[in-house]
């Protein structure tokens, strides 16, 4: 006996799925990357990334391209709102806001976007495991689908001066970087760049539990690593901004949800 025939497929251009918005002005670009901003900064305080005052990320203003929306200094990523980030041109100064920015780590940022007009932003904070793998100097295996995402995407910046302080020392991060999408910044931490900040973020959390992964792995035995041929495949089909936007979006929608004040 055969059951009841079920309902034909709906059509597929009804079913919901989140793409990246497009703006119909600069204000609404704005608004939208300030609050993607506020939220990232919520979610990174969740996960235990801020270190004191360490850590940023950054958002380039769509106007006004060499200025970037930034975290205030001294103030707890798990507090930020919109209205309290901060806009600082390519010197670090405040052109908009009510705080200070941290110089040392916005001269990083602001030779990383300088060097990079595709990227919106840029993500940095002294997590536990990146710092784990940056003090090794080592780079990601291709060991798991997650890692090979960053497999020949990523470096490492072989060198520690102390606190980045000066505009040189920023253009030798971002001549590291390259064209890529990461950086291991050796006895430091982990940087990440997108093309929006969901993306800039998601790669950071991403690469963040990459490292926690091989180090696991290493400590409990020898990893096998994913071939060459496969790990570039699996590269080109997870490692675009556009998939992680996608994969940033449950994240986006937890935040919102549980402390819409974020978006004051």
């Amino acid at each position: 006996m055969h059951g009841p025939t079920p309902p034909p497929p709906l059509p597929t251009d009804q079913l919901r799925f989140a793409m990246p918005p497009m703006h119909e002005s600069v204000e609404d670009e704005r608004r939208h990357r300030k609050e993607r901003l506020a939220g990232a900064l919520r979610i990174f305080g969740r996960l235990g990334f801020e270190d004191g005052v360490s850590g940023h990320i950054t958002a380039r203003d769509p106007e006004f391209t060499d200025c970037f929306w930034v975290n205030p200094f001294g103030m707890s990523f798990r507090h930020v709102t919109v209205s309290d980030l901060v806009l600082a041109n390519q010197d670090g100064q405040v052109i908009d806001g009510r705080y200070h920015v941290n110089q040392a780590a916005f001269t990083v940022h602001a030779q990383v976007h300088a060097a990079r007009p595709d990227v919106v932003a840029v993500a940095h904070c002294h997590s536990a495991h990146g710092r784990a793998l940056a003090a090794l100097g080592d780079l990601l295996d291709p060991i798991t689908q997650e890692s090979c995402a960053f497999y020949e995407d990523h470096a490492v910046y072989d060198a520690y001066s102390g606190v980045a302080v000066d505009a040189e020392e920023g253009r030798r991060i971002a001549t590291a970087l390259g064209s890529r999408k990461a950086l291991v910044l050796r006895n430091h931490g982990l940087l990440t760049v997108g093309d929006s900040v969901d993306a800039a973020a998601w790669w950071f959390l991403s690469m963040e539990r990459s490292c926690q992964v091989q180090l696991t792995a290493k400590a409990a035995g020898r990893p096998v690593l994913i071939d060459h041929r496969q790990a570039v495949a699996t590269r080109e089909q997870l490692g675009g901004d556009l998939v992680a936007w996608i994969n940033y979006q449950p994240l986006w929608q937890d935040i919102t949800r549980r402390e819409p004040d974020l978006l004051g």
